[in-house]
This record gives structure tokens, sequence and C-alpha cells, in this order.
């Protein structure tokens, strides 16, 4: 897996009306369901905008982002998946997660997907996303009449 991202090819996303909604319910699922081909895992994220830029950081300690983590943008959904492997010891007890992950997000409309960045440091993924310039002279529209 890589943290570069990429533009995944899969099925086109259908115009919600609720976006927004729509991320909230997928991520309302238990973590042990298998929901659109992967384990279900939740990956905590917290989202804010900084220097015009929408930022999401993903808590993801103890994984190799190299190796372990994928981010890609279809159709204006942001989809990180990373996968923890769990390596067996003597016999110990653990409250770590392991397995895969998975956690998708619409993004604001609008952005240069090929602009989007991650970064991971200390645990946690950080992926950028430029937002796109505001349109600030409206255009206007000729108005003819009809007979």
């Amino acid at each position: 897996m890589s943290t570069q991202v990429a533009k995944a090819e899969s099925p086109v996303r259908t115009d919600e009306p609720f976006p927004r909604l729509m991320d909230w319910f997928d991520n309302l699922l238990p973590t042990d369901v298998t929901w659109r081909g992967f384990d279900r895992a939740a990956i905590k994220v917290e989202e804010f905008t900084r220097d015009g830029k929408f930022v999401v950081r993903a808590e993801l300690p103890g994984i190799d982002p190299a190796a372990d983590v994928d981010v890609s943008v279809t159709d204006g959904m942001l989809t990180i998946r990373a996968e923890r492997k769990e390596e067996h010891t003597e016999d110990r007890r653990s409250e770590f997660s392991y397995g895969r992950f998975v956690r998708t997000l619409t993004l604001p409309s609008g952005v240069d997907e090929s602009a989007i960045t991650a970064e991971y440091k200390d645990g946690i993924l950080e992926v950028s996303v430029p937002m796109p310039e505001p349109v600030s002279t409206p255009t206007r529209i000729a108005v003819t009449r009809s007979e």
C-alpha cells in the first residue's frame, strides 16, 4: 500500500442529497461488520480547514505507511485504507485492534483531486486537499424574447 493519493477505479458515486449524512451513517456500523468488501474497523478522523486547504487527519498508530496505507479518491470521495498486522508471541493480553481498517469521506465539491497530498507522522495520517478558488464574477446570461 502507498500513501500517495491515487485516482481509484470503482463504480460511479451517485449524487446524494445529503452526502455528509451518508458519511455519518457509513461510520456508525459496528467495527466487526464486513461492508463494501472490507472487514470494517473504524478509523478515527478529524476534519478542518487550514490555509485554504481542507485537512483530514486520521489516527493510524503502529503501522508502516509505505506498506500498510492506501489513500484514494473516486468521484469526490476520499477513502483511507490501512492494515495493522498482528504479531503472535507468547501468551499475552492485547486490547489493540488488528486487521483491515477503512474510512470514506465526502470531499468538498470542485476540488482538484490531482493536487491532494498525504503525509504520515507520529501515528497520524494527514491528507491535505486544496480548496477551489471561489468564482468572484458572475456570468451574465442574455435573455431573449420569444414570440
